[in-house]
C-alpha cells in the first residue's frame, strides 16, 4: 500500500486520500505557489492502523452507548482510545515510507536537522469535511524520526478528544465514516508571517485585499496575541491604499526545540515589518490564488530569508451571500474590479431595502444566511418531488425522508422545531440558510410567492429584499467616514433587541454583553429554576437573546460577560427572596466569581447557553468574559467548571476576565500565568474601590474621577503586564469616551481595544485615531533623537 504522497502528486480532488488541508496544499504546490515542501501520510493508513491492532472495536465498544452528556464518562474513553492507539507501534512498512519520506524532505531542504510541521487533515465519506474544522491537532517543529512517528499517532489520537467525540455525536456522525490524513510539512522559520484576506473581511469590499503582517512565527497574529500591522491593497492595480503600523513588543521564534517569547528592540517596535516591494509581491501571490480557486481566499503566509511561502489558503466562509453569488457568476478581473463588477449585478437584481420591506413573521435563526426565492409548499412527503431547485422549502417539520428536497433548496422555512431539530442541524450541514418554528409558514405562504430569509436574525420578508449592510467604515449617523484605529473600538450592550441597529455602526465588536437584562427579561431567579427542574426553559431563553447579539454582529467578536446581579438586584426575581441574603453594601458582596463557585448551578446554565448558541447555532463569534473576580485561584476553580461543561479555549473562543478590585492589580502576572486569553478594566469599580467612593453615593460623587493618578498607575501596570504575556487587553467603562486624555494615556500604555457605549462610538474612535497618532509621533521623534545622538557619538568617537 502506498502511504505517503508527495503535495506534487495531489490535487484538489485528492481529498479522500489528503483530506482538506492536505489536497488543497497539492493543488497549490503544482499550480506553481510557493508552498514549503511536504508530504501527506494516506488517510487510509490511519484505517489500516486501528483494524490493525483492533483499535477500531475499542472505539465502538467504548462509544456506541456513550452518554456524551456525562463528562466524566466522556473524558474517560477518550483517554482509553487515545491511550490505546498511543501504545501500538506503527505497522514496519507504514513506519519505513514515512522515515524515508522525511529524510528526502531534509535533502530537499538542505537542513541538517529538519524541523516540520505535523498536521491533521480531516476527510470524511458522505460528511461534509467543514463539519470538523478545527476539531484536530497540529505540531509544531518536530524533528528525528521517533517524534515524527509519535505525532503521527497523536494526529490520529485527536480523532477522539472529548470535544471531537462530542461533536460528532451531536450531528448524528459515525465515527467509524471519519478518516484522518496527516500533513508533514517543512517549517518555515518565519522572520515575518500573518495573515492575507483578498477581501475585506469587514467592509466586504472586493476590490480591496487586506495583508495583516508581525514579526516571528505567525501563531500570534492567528490567535491574535499581538496587534500586526495592516495594509490596504486595491485588487485591480496593486497600490497600496493604507498602511497601518502596530508597535510590537514581543515575537514568538523558535529556540532550540521549542517556541518562545522573544522582546523586541525599543528602535524596531514600531516600524513597518513588510517593505512596499514585499507588500505588493505577496498581494500579487494572493490574488492570484484566489483566481486560481475563483473565491476569496483567507491565506497565512510567512517570509524566511526573503522569500515568500504560502503555509495555508482556504476560503472565506462569512461572506454575505451576495458577495458570494458575484464569485460563483463569475465577475472577473478585466477592466472593471470585481466592487465595480458586483455593483453593476446590484443595480439590476437587488429588491427593496430592508428598512422598507414587509416582515411577514419571524421564527428561530437556525443556520445563518440570506436569500430570496419562490416558496414551494410541502405538507406530504408525496409531494417532496414537485421540489425545483433554488425553491425556498415550507413545510411544518423535516424529517429524514426530506433531506433530498432539501439539497435542492435556497432557503427553509418550518413551523415547528427546535434548534436541535433535524430542520436545524441538517440546514446547517448544507449550508443552507434556515428559519425554523415559526408557528404560521404554511399558513401564510403559498407555492410561487416570492420571500426573502436573513436567518442570521429569524426573519421572513415579503418579496426580494436587499439585505446588503451599510459598509462599516461608512456608517456613521453623520455620514462622514471616520478613521481607522488599530484599537479596536467596541460597544457595550445589553438589550437584543438594538443589536441589528448597533451592529451598522462603526464598531468591531462588542465588547461587554451585560447578561442582566436578559436574565430580567426571563423574570425568574435561575435558582428557583433549577431547583424546579426548569434549566433548560433558562438556557433557551437566555441563549435567544445571545444568538440574537452574536447573529447581528457576526463574524465580529461578542464578549458576553456572565452575570453579576448584586444580591438586592437578584431579589428582586420571582423568587429571590428565597435565594438572595440580605446585604448592607451589595456592590462588594455576594457576586461575581465567587457566587459561580459556590453556586455553580446557575453558572452552568449561562456555560450551557453560551455553548448551544456555538455549536448548535454555529455563532462562534461568541467569547466569555468573568465579572468580580477577587483571587487567582477563582479562575483557576471557574476554568476548571468551563472544561467539565464542555468549553475549551481556542483560537476562536477567548475567555476574559475583568479587572475591577484593587488585588488584582497587584495580582496581573499570576492571573496572565493562569492561561487567559483578554482582560477588560471595569474602570468604574474599579475606580470606586482604589479610590474608596461609592459613585452612587450623591454627597461624595463629584470626587469619582478615573483621572486620578493611581487609578491611571493600576491601569498602566495592568495593560504592561498583559502585553508582556501576549494577553490583550480592553476597558470597558466610559472613561475613554468621556477623557480624550485617558484615552491617550491608554494608547500610550498599549491597550488593545476600548469599550464604549453606543453613543459615543464615533466620538471615541476619532479621539483614538488622535491619541494613536500623537504616540506614533512622539515616539518617531524620540528614535530620531537617538538616531542624531548614535550619529554625534559615532563622529566623535572618530574625530
Amino acid at each position: 500500500m502506498k502511504h505517503v504522497y508527495w503535495f506534487e502528486e495531489l490535487s484538489k480532488d485528492s481529498l479522500p486520500v489528503a483530506g482538506g488541508k492536505g489536497a488543497n496544499l497539492g493543488e497549490m504546490a503544482n499550480s506553481g505557489f510557493p508552498i514549503p515542501p511536504g508530504f501527506v501520510v494516506n488517510a487510509d493508513s490511519y484505517y489500516e492502523f486501528v483494524k490493525l491492532h483492533g483499535i477500531d472495536s475499542i472505539v465502538n465498544d467504548l462509544l456506541v452507548s456513550l452518554d456524551v452528556e456525562d463528562t466524566n464518562k466522556l473524558n474517560d474513553a477518550s483517554k482509553k482510545i487515545s491511550n490505546a492507539i498511543m501504545s501500538y507501534p506503527v505497522p514496519e512498512e507504514m513506519a519505513d515510507q514515512i522515515i524515508e519520506a522525511y529524510s528526502r524532505l531534509k535533502e530537499k531542504t538542505g537542513s541538517k536537522v529538519e524541523y516540520v510541521a505535523v498536521r491533521s487533515s480531516a476527510t470524511a465519506e458522505d460528511v461534509p469535511s467543514a463539519s470538523f474544522a478545527g476539531q484536530q491537532a497540529t505540531f509544531l517543529n518536530i524533528y528525528n524520526d521517533q517524534n515524527l512517528i509519535d505525532a503521527v499517532k497523536r494526529c490520529w489520537a485527536s480523532l477522539f478528544t472529548p470535544r471531537a467525540i462530542y461533536y460528532r455525536v451531536q450531528q448524528g456522525f459515525e465515527h467509524s465514516k471519519v478518516k484522518i490524513a496527516v500533513v508533514v510539512q517543512h517549517m518555515v522559520q518565519s522572520e515575518k508571517s500573518g495573515v492575507f484576506f483578498t477581501v475585506d473581511p469587514v467592509t466586504q469590499d472586493t476590490g480591496k485585499m487586506v495583508i495583516e503582517a508581525a514579526f516571528g512565527l505567525g501563531e500570534t497574529v492567528v490567535s491574535g496575541a499581538v496587534t500586526p500591522d495592516t495594509y490596504i491593497i486595491d485588487k485591480k492595480n496593486l497600490d497600496i491604499l493604507s498602511r497601518h503600523i502596530a508597535k510590537q513588543e514581543w515575537m514568538l521564534i523558535k529556540s532550540e526545540n521549542a517556541n518562545v517569547k522573544a522582546g523586541i528592540k525599543p528602535d524596531y517596535q514600531q516600524v513597518q515589518k513588510l517593505s512596499d516591494d514585499k507588500i505588493i509581491e505577496l498581494a500579487k501571490i494572493g490574488r492570484d490564488i484566489e483566481k486560481h480557486y475563483g473565491w476569496p481566499q483567507d491565506i497565512e503566509w510567512a517570509v524566511e530569508n526573503d522569500k515568500i511561502y504560502i503555509v495555508q489558503s482556504r476560503p472565506i466562509t462569512t461572506l454575505r451571500k451576495e458577495v458570494g453569488d458575484s464569485f460563483r457568476k463569475g465577475v472577473k478581473m478585466g477592466d472593471k474590479t470585481f466592487e465595480e463588477g458586483f455593483r453593476e449585478e446590484e443595480k439590476i437584481e437587488r429588491g427593496v431595502e430592508a428598512s422598507k420591506a414587509k416582515v411577514l413573521f419571524k421564527g428561530l435563526p437556525a443556520s445563518p444566511g440570506f436569500t430570496s426565492g419562490k416558496v414551494r409548499v410541502i405538507l406530504d412527503i408525496a409531494d417532496l418531488s414537485s421540489m425545483q431547485s433554488g425553491e425556498i422549502l415550507v413545510t411544518q417539520m423535516t424529517t429524514p425522508d426530506f433531506v433530498p428536497a432539501m439539497r435542492k433548496a435556497s432557503g427553509i422555512i418550518t413551523d415547528e422545531g427546535g434548534l436541535t431539530s433535524h430542520a436545524a442541524i441538517v440546514s446547517r450541514e448544507l449550508g443552507v440558510p434556515a428559519v425554523i418554528g415559526t408557528t404560521v409558514a404554511t399558513k401564510q405562504l403559498r407555492t410561487g410567492m416570492v420571500v426573502t430569509l436573513d436567518s442570521h436574525k429569524g426573519i421572513v420578508y415579503e418579496g426580494k429584499v436587499d439585505l446588503t449592510e451599510i459598509p462599516r467604515e461608512r456608517a456613521t449617523v453623520s455620514g462622514e467616514i471616520l478613521p481607522v484605529t488599530a484599537t479596536k473600538i467596541y460597544v457595550n450592550l445589553a438589550e437584543p433587541e438594538m443589536a441589528d441597529k448597533i451592529a451598522k455602526l462603526p464598531v468591531d465588536g462588542v465588547g461587554l454583553l451585560r447578561a442582566e437584562f436578559m436574565v430580567a427579561g426571563i423574570g425568574v431567579h435561575p435558582n428557583k429554576l433549577f431547583k424546579e427542574g426548569r434549566s433548560q426553559e433558562f438556557i433557551e431563553k437566555l441563549s435567544e437573546g445571545m444568538a440574537k447579539i452574536a447573529g447581528a454582529f457576526y463574524p465580529r467578536p461578542v464578549v458576553y460577560r456572565a452575570t453579576d446581579f448584586k444580591t438586592n438586584e437578584y431579589r428582586n426575581l420571582e423568587g429571590g427572596k428565597e435565594f438572595e441574603p440580605e446585604e448592607e453594601n451589595p456592590m462588594i458582596g455576594y457576586r461575581g466569581a465567587m457566587r459561580y463557585i459556590k453556586e455553580p448551578e446557575s453558572f452552568r446554565m449561562e456555560l450551557k447557553a453560551i455553548k448551544k448558541v456555538r455549536e448548535e447555532m454555529s455563532l462562534k463569534n461568541l467569547w466569555l468574559m468573568i465579572p468580580f473576580v477577587r483571587r487567582t485561584e477563582q479562575i483557576i476553580e471557574i476554568k476548571k467548571i468551563m472544561e467539565e461543561e464542555g468549553l475549551h479555549q481556542s483560537k476562536d473562543f477567548k475567555l476574559w476576565v475583568m479587572i475591577e478590585v484593587p488585588s488584582t492589580v497587584f495580582m496581573i502576572e499570576e492571573w496572565c500565568k493562569t492561561g487567559i486569553d483578554g482582560i477588560s478594566i471595569g474602570s468604574n469599580d474599579l475606580t470606586q474601590l482604589i479610590l474608596g467612593i461609592d459613585r452612587d453615593n450623591a454627597s461624595i460623587a463629584s470626587e469619582f474621577d478615573e483621572r486620578s493618578t493611581a487609578v491611571l498607575r493600576a491601569m498602566q501596570q495592568v495593560i504592561r503586564t498583559c502585553r508582556k504575556y501576549g494577553v490583550t487587553v480592553s476597558i470597558c467603562g466610559q472613561a475613554p469616551s468621556v477623557y480624550p486624555e485617558i484615552a491617550e494615556r491608554l494608547v500610550e500604555f498599549g491597550a488593545t481595544s476600548m469599550s464604549v457605549n453606543p453613543d459615543a462610538i464615533e466620538r471615541t474612535r476619532k479621539i483614538v485615531a488622535s491619541a494613536e497618532q500623537k504616540v506614533l509621533l512622539e515616539r518617531t521623534r524620540k528614535i530620531m533623537e537617538a538616531l542624531k545622538l548614535e550619529e554625534e557619538t559615532v563622529k566623535h568617537t572618530l574625530s
